[in-house]
């Protein structure tokens, strides 16, 4: 059996069904896209404040050493990075996003560091994992060797887990201050 529809049928009906609603969606570009550069930046030890702007204002960064709340402690803690280290930078990595609703996502970054202290090259491997809320990073965690940093849900004995917790905000708060609290260096 032959099909007897001819070509202007055929285009009259593709044009048919690009003008209704189910040929409106159009692919979003990945959040990471616009936030991986920044990311960069800041794990590089040449960050800027408008790196800082992928952060809601209310934001948190846990690391194994630091828990800073906050865009100004988060700040502090990445421009400590230069003065402990005299080299910093992220050498590869690779990005998975998921959405867990039109408005969050989860972006996880399987990377490995590269710092120099003393003369001394160290590399780390680490994940990072950002949540994501309204193109804000709302959560930043860095797992160093992909482990959970502990605390008092990940740690089997829970006041060990809330004695590290204490350090590492009391770290957070003693580099916030030598930093000058938050406060961007003038260039």
């Amino acid at each position: 059996m032959k099909n007897n529809i001819s070509p202007k049928d055929k285009e009259d009906e593709t044009r048919e069904c690009c003008t209704k609603e189910s040929c409106d969606y159009k692919p979003r570009k990945p959040v990471s896209d616009f936030i991986i550069p920044h990311i960069l930046n800041l794990y590089g030890a040449s960050p800027t404040a408008r790196d800082f702007e992928i952060y809601a204002p209310n934001a948190s960064f846990e690391d194994p050493l630091m828990c800073a709340h906050g865009v100004k402690q988060i700040k502090s803690a990445f421009y400590s990075i230069s003065k402990v280290f005299s080299e910093s930078k992220i050498v590869e990595y690779s990005v998975k996003e998921t959405a867990m609703s039109p408005t969050k996502q989860e972006i996880l970054i399987d990377n490995k560091q590269h710092y120099k202290f003393l003369g001394r090259n160290i590399d780390m491997i680490s994940l990072i994992k950002l949540y994501v809320e309204d193109g804000k990073v709302v959560r930043h965690e860095d797992w160093w060797n992909k482990k959970p940093i502990g605390n008092r849900e990940t740690i089997k004995f829970p006041l060990l887990g809330h004695v590290m917790e204490t350090l590492r905000r009391g770290s957070m708060l003693a580099t916030h201050a030598m930093m000058g609290f938050g406060k961007d260096p003038t260039t």
